[in-house]
C-alpha cells in the first residue's frame, strides 16, 4: 500500500521548508552532470560539487544540470542557495511522494512529474519522482536514481540533431517533459498485453491464480491514475502560456503533450473497466461452475431417492412379504431400481437439466 499512500508521518510537527528525505536511497552517491550548449557550442562534463555548477547560471548558453540522488541534504540545499531556489520547492524536491504538479515562481517554474518504468516483477509498474526547475538559460532537474529515458535527448544535443539545439531552455523542459509522457506509452502497452493474457486465460481455463493477478493489476491501474491524471493539470497550465519563460513557439508542441496525456488518461480508464469486467466475469464462472457441481450433485441425489426408497422397502425383514421367498426377486428388484433411474434421467434429459 506504501504505493497508494505515501508515508508523510515522519514529517510530522516540523517546520514548513524543513529538508527531510522521504523515501527510498536508491543511490549511494549523488551523481551530478552538467549539458551545456548552444548550436555552435556543446559542453558535457559530471562533477561532484554544486559549486562547479555555478558558472553555469549566468552564461548566455543553454544548460541542463542533472542531479542523480536526493537523499543528501547539504548538496540540495547548497544548490537551492546556489541559483535561489525557494526552501519549499527544496523540501518538495526530497519528498518523493509529491504528486504531479506546477509551480509559477516568476523568474523559474517548479514542475513535479512521475516518470514510470516496469519492475522486476513481471506487471509491476515502477514510478520515479521528476523535479524539473525551468529558468530563463537553464533547467535543473533531479532524479531518485540513475538512468532514466532521457539519453535519446542527450544524443540529440551531442549530435547536433533536430532543432533542439537552435531553441532555448523552454524547448528542453518541453523534451525533457516529452519523453516522460511518451515513455507511459510503452509501460501502458505492456500493461495492456498483460490484461489481454489474462484475459484470455481468463475466457479459456481460469485457475487459482488468476483472481490475486486481476486484483493485482486492478491495484496496478490505480497507481498509474494516480501517477498520471494531475499530469493533464500540469501540461495545461503550461499550454495556456501564462509563463513569460515558454515562448510562443514552445507552447504549439506542449498543445502535442496535452493531446498525447488525454490518451494517456482515456487508456487507463480504458484498463480499469476491462480489469473490473474481468473480476466479475471471474466471479460468475466461479459461480457457473459451483452452479454445474451442485446440479450433478442434485441429480445424482435425486436419483438415488427412490432407489434408497425401495431398498428401504425391502429391507425391513417383515416375516409375510411374498417377494421375499420368490426365486426372482432380487434380480426383479434390481431391475426395477435400474428402470427408475434410466426413466429418471430420460426425463431429465428431455426437460434438459441434464
Amino acid at each position: 500500500m506504501s504505493k497508494l499512500f505515501g508515508k508523510r508521518s515522519i514529517k510530522a510537527g516540523l517546520p514548513p521548508g524543513t529538508l527531510m528525505h522521504v523515501g527510498a536511497e536508491k543511490v549511494e552517491k549523488v551523481k551530478i552532470t552538467v549539458l551545456d550548449y548552444d548550436e555552435q557550442h556543446f559542453e558535457d562534463k559530471e562533477t561532484e560539487s554544486i559549486d562547479d555548477c555555478a558558472p553555469f547560471r549566468d552564461k548566455p548558453t543553454v544548460t541542463w544540470i542533472n542531479i542523480d540522488g536526493i537523499h543528501q541534504m547539504d548538496i540540495i540545499e547548497k544548490m537551492g542557495s546556489c541559483f535561489g531556489v525557494h526552501p519549499l520547492v527544496l523540501e518538495d524536491i526530497v519528498h518523493t511522494g509529491q504528486r504531479p504538479k506546477i509551480e509559477d515562481f516568476g523568474n523559474y517554474i517548479y514542475v513535479v512529474l512521475k516518470m514510470l518504468y516496469r519492475g522486476n516483477d513481471e506487471g509491476e509498474i515502477e514510478a520515479e519522482q521528476v523535479s524539473m526547475i525551468l529558468s530563463e538559460s537553464f533547467v535543473i532537474t533531479f532524479q531518485e536514481k540513475e538512468g532514466d529515458v532521457f539519453d535519446p535527448i542527450r544524443q540529440r544535443i551531442k549530435q547536433n540533431k533536430g532543432r533542439i539545439r537552435k531553441m532555448g531552455a523552454d524547448y528542453l523542459a518541453y523534451s525533457l517533459i516529452d519523453a516522460i509522457v511518451d515513455n507511459y506509452f510503452v509501460v501502458l502497452e505492456k500493461f495492456g498485453e498483460h490484461i489481454e493474457s489474462l484475459e484470455e486465460e481468463l475466457l479459456t481455463e481460469p485457475a487459482s491464480r488468476t483472481l490475486p493477478e486481476i486484483h493485482d493489476l486492478k491495484r496496478g491501474a490505480l497507481f498509474l491514475r494516480k501517477s498520471v491524471w494531475p499530469l493533464r493539470e500540469v501540461i495545461s497550465g503550461l499550454e495556456r502560456g501564462e509563463s513569460s519563460l515558454f515562448k510562443k513557439s514552445t507552447l504549439i508542441y506542449l498543445r502535442d503533450i496535452y493531446d498525447h496525456t488525454i490518451q494517456i488518461i482515456d487508456t487507463i480508464e480504458t484498463s480499469r473497466d476491462l480489469l473490473s469486467g474481468m473480476l466479475d466475469t471471474y466471479l460468475s464462472i466461479t459461480s457457473n461452475r459451483m452452479n454445474e457441481v451442485m446440479k450433478v450433485l442434485t441429480i445424482i441425489a435425486t436419483i438415488f431417492i427412490p432407489l434408497t426408497f425401495i431398498a428401504g422397502i425391502y429391507g425391513m425383514n417383515f416375516k409375510y412379504m411374498p417377494e421375499l421367498e420368490s426365486r426372482w426377486a432380487y434380480p426383479g428388484v434390481l431391475l426395477v431400481m435400474l428402470a427408475v433411474g434410466i426413466v429418471m434421467l430420460f426425463y431429465f434429459r428431455r426437460k434438459k437439466w441434464l
